[in-house]
């Protein structure tokens, strides 16, 4: 039986195919077993699967589904940068987002050469004895270029740039016709530098401060400081010896405004510290005295409530400490002195005559956070902010 085989004339079509005997299953059945038998262990099958004539195989079914996905995600991104982003930078600022704006377009009118000035200022320009028309906001960017080094931070620029503009309003309103100019561009007024000249300085510097300072300017536009309606003398200098002096106390005159104020600030200044060595012979020239050659010298000297110096005695001759700093050229009138053989060495604290707004300090209350008005509201007493328009309409009309 095993030999026997079944032979017909004609295939038979698949539906009508025949099921194989019982004798022909069990043989079958036992060469299968037999064969898996010898397979190794956890080889793959022995059949073969073929991939339908009719079905896509699976890989490339993968592929497509592969396609899809970065397509949906790549949709998807662009729906959020279009849609979800815009929202997220407008949102956040609202307010600040139009001052800042309001801010740029003052800036950008200034650099156009359409400055808003409602005026302009007859400048003494000390080397070429020449004077020059500057219109108001352009002199004050300008005078706080010159005055407050471009790194500050912007409020105390701010500061500066109002302190400068009420300088300004305060000598254009003294009744003076003897001048044919209203300012010098000297320390006897306010320092002042133009353009050229401030691009020769600055060199490649010059876009970037300059827009850092017309910002500062045209934050301010207009602004100025008052007590009681009236322009006030908006003294500054650059380094305090911690705190700053009543106008008294070094001028002739009590301002009420220019009171003494902790300033803490300026110890970081470069310019907090100094120390100058002068033989007695130099000392005795620039005082304008005989001292002995006998030493040590007798030296007595009275504090202010900031403690500079109030008084100097040496020798018998009485100097006010403003005269020896004037007359010695020496950073600030809080100064001690020291005798060593024929010469006296004078430390000095602080830089400038110290009333009214310590620069050094108005930039370390803006590291702090604080804004240009809380700036002038602390160094400044008993002050309002108001504009040139309202206080001096008469200069406005001209």
């Amino acid at each position: 039986m095993r030999n026997h085989k079944y032979h017909s004339s004609s295939r038979p079509k698949a539906w009508k195919k025949k099921k194989p005997s019982t004798l022909t299953q069990i043989k079958l059945r036992q060469k299968a077993n037999a064969m898996k038998s010898a397979a190794p262990a956890g080889s793959p099958g022995l059949k073969e699967i073929k991939p339908s004539k009719h079905k896509k195989p699976y890989y490339f079914n993968r592929k497509i589904t592969a396609w899809k996905v970065p397509a949906i995600f790549l949709l998807s991104s662009l729906i959020i940068i279009i849609l979800v982003i815009p929202t997220l930078i407008v949102i956040p600022f609202g307010k600040d987002e139009e001052v800042q704006g309001t801010t740029l377009e003052k800036e950008q009118e200034y650099t156009a050469g359409n400055d808003p000035s409602p005026f302009s200022v007859a400048v003494m320009r000390d080397v070429s004895d020449t004077v020059e028309d500057v219109p108001l906001e352009t002199y004050i960017a300008g005078v706080v270029a010159s005055e407050m080094p471009p790194n500050f931070e912007i409020e105390a620029l701010k500061a500066q740039a109002i302190a400068a503009r009420t300088y300004t309003l305060y000598l254009l309103l003294q009744d003076n016709n003897s001048k044919n100019y209203d300012l010098t561009d000297t320390v006897n007024d306010q320092v002042f530098r133009n353009e050229q000249e401030l691009q020769k300085e600055w060199g490649s510097n010059y876009t970037n401060n300059m827009r850092k300072i017309r910002e500062a300017v045209a934050a301010t536009e207009g602004e100025i400081i008052t007590h009681n309606s009236t322009p006030i003398f908006p003294a500054f200098f650059s380094t305090s010896n911690g705190f700053t002096e009543n106008s008294e106390d070094y001028w002739e005159n009590e301002l009420p405004y220019l009171r003494s104020v902790k300033s803490h600030w300026d110890e970081e200044s470069p310019k907090f510290l100094d120390q100058q060595v002068f033989s007695i012979a130099d000392v005795e020239n620039a005082l304008e005295i005989d001292l002995p050659a006998k030493l040590p010298l007798p030296i007595e000297v009275t504090k202010t409530s900031s403690d500079r110096v109030n008084e100097l005695i040496i020798n018998g001759h009485t100097f006010s400490g403003r005269a020896v700093r004037e007359k010695l050229e020496l950073q600030s009138s809080d100064f001690t002195i020291k005798q060593r053989n024929d010469h006296l060495i004078f430390t000095t604290k602080g830089y400038g005559h110290g009333i009214g707004m310590s620069q050094y300090g108005a930039n370390g209350m803006a590291k702090e956070g604080k804004t240009y008005l809380e700036i002038v509201d602390y160094y400044y007493q008993d002050v309002e902010v108001s504009t040139v328009t309202d206080t001096a309409p008469t200069l406005v009309s001209k």
